[in-house]
């Protein structure tokens, strides 16, 4: 018997060696992948997390002075506390908005694609899927220029069906450009959910409907109870991860009003700018480098925080018996 043992633990011995050979050997291989992953993504957070504890600018000509947590001190307290609340506010409605908003036409237009019934399907697919397949810069900048106020395409084909006797400002008005703003990212973005909504749908079993129909639940019933929990499960994440991007969604509303119409009494930040354009403005055009980074990092943390807590309540974490 101990004869056994000793080489049950002497075969162990040896394939833990071999395992462990194995990987000394994919280190070669991997060590591309993990340098650009060091240079291009941890270094950057570490210089990011060093210049927010600093005062350096465009102005210091070299000359850094560490100033603790000054620079968080200013952006909650201090005059850019003006700034970066109503625009804190402002980015959390719009990434709410934007993601809901997509969420629920890409849902509704996959039902609508799903009907077995419809035999052009193929092609409506094809069609609204357009949207995610333009490159977003070009698709941007089209919206641009059908909503100027001057010669845009949308108000003279409204002004030419008399609906409106005079031009709307959709892009110089603060109101009418958030909402512009936030239409265009729920139409590049309703495509992607589309196919995530599709796939859920198609994964359901019919079986389902089918003892539904029996029980005399109606198709509202049916949608309830069985159709948004069943894509719930698959949805959340993607909802969580795109609320995330449309926070950061620089691209938008840069490229459509860069950040306009202007706020009063603020040159750092426009009634359409989110926290991302922002920081943009911060370090590119004033050279705010200091603050640009502290507000890096509250983003980071509110993201997360809210990511986890959104996470949690949806039982994402919880292990599948």
């Amino acid at each position: 018997m101990e004869n056994i043992e000793k080489m049950k633990i002497a075969k162990s011995q040896k394939t833990k060696i071999r395992k462990s050979k194995k990987s000394i050997a994919t280190v070669p291989f991997l060590l591309p992948a993990m340098i650009s992953i060091f240079v291009l993504s941890f270094l950057p957070v570490i210089y990011t997390i060093y210049i927010a504890f600093t005062d350096y600018t465009q102005y210091s000509k070299g000359v850094i002075n560490f100033v603790g947590f000054s620079n968080f001190v200013e952006v909650f307290k201090g005059p850019f506390s003006q700034v970066f609340f109503p625009v804190f506010l402002w980015t959390c409605v719009y990434a709410v908005i934007t993601t809901i908003g997509g969420f629920l036409l890409g849902l509704f237009m996959a039902i609508l694609v799903n009907n077995e019934n419809i035999k052009e399907r193929g092609i409506y697919k094809a069609i609204l899927v357009i949207p995610w397949a333009l490159p977003g810069v070009v698709a941007v900048l089209s919206f641009q220029g059908l909503f100027n106020g001057s010669y845009g395409a949308i108000n003279n084909l409204l002004i030419s069906i008399k609906f409106i006797s005079t031009p709307i400002p959709w892009l110089t008005n603060p109101l009418y450009s958030q909402i512009v703003v936030s239409a265009v990212t729920v139409w590049l973005g309703f495509p992607y959910m589309m196919n995530v909504s599709l796939g859920a749908l198609q994964a359901i079993p019919k079986s389902y409907y089918e003892a539904a129909d029996v029980d005399g639940a109606n198709k509202f019933t049916q949608f309830w109870k069985i159709t948004l929990p069943s894509i719930a499960q698959t949805a959340y994440p993607l909802v969580i991860s795109s609320f995330a991007f449309n926070f950061n969604n620089f691209g938008t509303a840069f490229l459509i009003t860069n950040g306009a119409p202007a706020r009063a009494g603020s040159q750092f930040a426009g009634y359409t700018d989110i926290l991302a354009s922002v920081n943009y403005r911060l370090s590119m055009t004033f050279g705010r480098y200091e603050i640009a980074s502290t507000i890096s990092i509250i983003i980071f943390i509110l993201l997360g925080t809210i990511s986890f807590i959104q996470m949690k309540a949806s039982g994402q974490f919880e292990e599948v018996n």
